[in-house]
């Protein structure tokens, strides 16, 4: 019997983390399921934290959308090491948030896990009123942009602390205040909205777009939020970035 192994696409292994809180975690988690299963040869595992190490050494890529999870400091050295060695990690939306309420109401960020952003290149601080902002393209050779033009979202737009060097693919400008949070006041400057973090011989690529809300994930603040929010979720392009990102990010498969 012949062996056609080699003619036969081989399986590509995926860790998925999706957890934490103020967000619609399920409806963030079945989008990027039913995007990650467009490829048969893709097999995921999904986790709500980053305890499973043995996993995600095997991923192929990481997909992470979180809010104020953590890693213990030995997991951040772990993925540090993973990513070094080849690996690719896509980042969404809040996965360099950490959330501190203030006796004042406010919410502080502090840099409690400095490995952690370094790793990613960027920490989220603050983000304005969710409302409307014009996304550009920064970098418009770049294979995981080409052919996308700028457009106007509305969306938690992210004021961070950056940490390394990054290639950033996407950004947009803002003046102004990140409202209720402890670091308020932004000078007008261009901030970040996809970018890659190279690593050794693998990279980081970090999307900041993506809020979702539903009705009860603000809870214990709200038992009920009125307003369901989808936000970029809501435009063909947002898709079409994240699928862009897990194509790059399968690709690790064949270095």
């Amino acid at each position: 019997m012949s062996d056609d192994s080699q003619a036969r696409p081989g399986r590509i292994d995926c860790v998925l983390v999706a957890a934490g809180k103020f967000h619609d975690i399920d409806f963030a988690r079945l989008e990027l399921l039913k995007l990650l299963s467009e490829d048969e040869r893709i097999r995921v595992r999904v986790f709500e934290d980053y305890s499973n190490l043995e996993a995600i050494r095997k991923a192929a890529f990481l997909v992470t959308y979180t809010c104020d999870v953590i890693p213990s400091l030995d997991e951040q050295e772990a993925l540090r090491a993973w990513v070094a060695g080849g690996g690719r990690w896509y980042a969404l939306h809040g996965t360099a948030s950490i959330l501190r309420f203030l006796d004042n109401g406010l919410v502080d960020s502090p840099a409690l896990a400095p490995h952690l952003m370094e790793t990613l290149g960027s920490q989220f601080i603050a983000h304005p009123p969710i409302g409307p902002y014009r996304v550009e393209v920064a970098k418009p050779q770049h294979p995981l942009v080409a052919g996308i033009e700028p457009f106007e979202v509305v969306d938690e737009l992210y004021l961070s602390d950056i940490h390394a060097q990054l290639e950033v693919l996407l950004d947009t400008e803002f003046e102004g205040e990140g409202t209720g949070f402890a670091r308020s006041t932004w000078q007008r400057a261009r901030h970040p909205v996809l970018y890659l973090r190279p690593i050794g011989q693998g990279s980081v690529l970090y999307l900041t777009l993506g809020h979702c809300r539903g009705h009860y994930d603000m809870q214990p603040f709200m038992d009920y939020w009125p307003e369901k929010q989808t936000c970029a979720w809501d435009l063909p392009v947002f898709y079409e970035l994240l699928r862009r990102g897990i194509s790059w990010g399968k690709a690790a498969k064949d270095q």
